[in-house]
């Protein structure tokens, strides 16, 4: 038979109690940008299915009337991943500028990861299974890398330092909008896939994008807003709307092309002041 000392006893249940009551409301505790993560993870899982009641459903019933609701559900769920950009944008903001849990690294990983990985890569494997021209394997795999890459790109930003104001690769939030303008711009399927990879390649890519601060950060919301007003049109059939929906998702491409021009352009400026610095501070 075991003897228990009372007082040994009674010493150690208190003490476990007390952890329990510093530890547990810690890790429990929410900030305000911690809910701004949450609700980017809530559009993300809002996109999928507004895709799939919308989109893949009506297809698979062989509802005939469903163009224009595959319309407007296919603008709602691209309209859902931009607002999950918007909470994505501001919740970086609200964390430097106040607090952040604990856990509020992780939150914005997972919820990136449903927002700007799974969304449009369902969205690309939807498309594959509806288009005319589309093959539906084919798409599985341009999805599957779409996924991939951005999971990729999430592990590797969690374990990878990089100069302060840039990212390696195109951001996730970048990334899945282009995506999404791809198949939006309803080219030849080979074209589209071709595109889509090479989307999926420039967010794993050492290629440097700037981080969206200050003047850049104002731009990207602007463009957001832009966005959204060019799919509500497109959705309701006003005049015009499919052709400036097509120049959106046009100059979205461009923009993924065209802004890291701008971070070589900085680095190569900067190169140069370096290397004249250091030949003036060889003179004599």
């Amino acid at each position: 038979m075991t003897v228990i000392d009372p007082e040994t006893q009674a010493g150690w249940v208190p003490e476990a109690a007390e952890d329990d009551e510093d530890e547990m409301p810690l890790s429990l505790r929410l900030s305000i940008a911690d809910t701004l993560t949450l609700g980017n993870a809530t559009c993300g899982f809002m996109a999928v299915y507004f895709t799939t009641t919308g989109i893949l459903i009506p297809h698979l019933t062989g509802n005939d009337e469903s163009t224009g609701m595959a319309r407007h559900s296919a603008a709602t769920a691209v309209i859902l991943m931009l607002c999950a950009a918007v909470f994505d944008l501001f919740d970086g903001l609200v964390a430097r500028k106040l607090r952040s849990s604990p856990m509020g690294a992780e939150l914005d990983n997972l919820s990136d990861l449903i927002s700007f990985g799974l969304a449009p890569a369902y969205f690309v494997l939807v498309y594959g299974m509806v288009a005319d021209d589309a093959h539906q394997r084919v798409a599985a795999v341009g999805a599957i890398v779409v996924l991939l890459a951005v999971v990729l790109r999430l592990a590797r930003f969690s374990c990878v330092t990089v100069k302060d104001g840039t990212f390696q690769g195109m951001p996730s939030p970048f990334g899945a909008l282009t995506v999404v303008s791809i198949v939006l711009l309803e080219l030849p399927f080979v074209a589209t896939l071709l595109a889509i990879i090479g989307t999926a390649w420039l967010m794993v890519s050492r290629v440097e994008y700037p981080k969206p601060r200050g003047p850049l950060a104002v731009a990207m919301l602007s463009w957001i807003v832009s966005a959204m007003g060019l799919l509500a049109a497109w959705a309701f059939d006003a005049p015009g709307g499919a052709l400036l929906l097509q120049t959106g998702c046009a100059l979205q491409l461009v923009l993924g092309a065209v802004i890291p021009l701008f971070a070589t352009a900085r680095r190569v400026n900067n190169f140069r002041d370096n290397r004249r610095e250091a030949r003036a501070a060889q003179l004599p």
